[in-house]
């Protein structure tokens, strides 16, 4: 659809695993580290930062991607545009 996502984008004081500047849409990537607790709590304050950046962040933990790609990508799907970014 024409859009370009840039891998390890810096936005403020963090980086994204995948960005797409044009449709301010980002794409994380959750390991099994994600699960503890410190590092929920650091994901709340970094998604909260982008959300006030207005910035829309879509989570998926590694073994989504793997088990359910057809799915992760459907889901990403909804967020790009109908028609081709020019």
């Amino acid at each position: 659809m024409g859009c370009r996502f840039w891998r390890q984008y810096s936005v403020g004081p963090y980086i994204l695993d995948f960005y797409c500047p044009a449709l301010r849409l980002c794409i994380e990537l959750d390991g099994e580290l994600h699960q503890e607790k410190e590092n929920k709590l650091y994901d709340q304050d970094r998604d909260a930062y982008l959300k006030e950046h207005d910035i829309i962040v879509l989570r998926f933990k590694n073994e989504e991607v793997e088990s359910r790609l057809g799915a992760t990508i459907s889901k990403i799907m909804t967020y790009l545009p109908k028609t081709p970014l020019a």
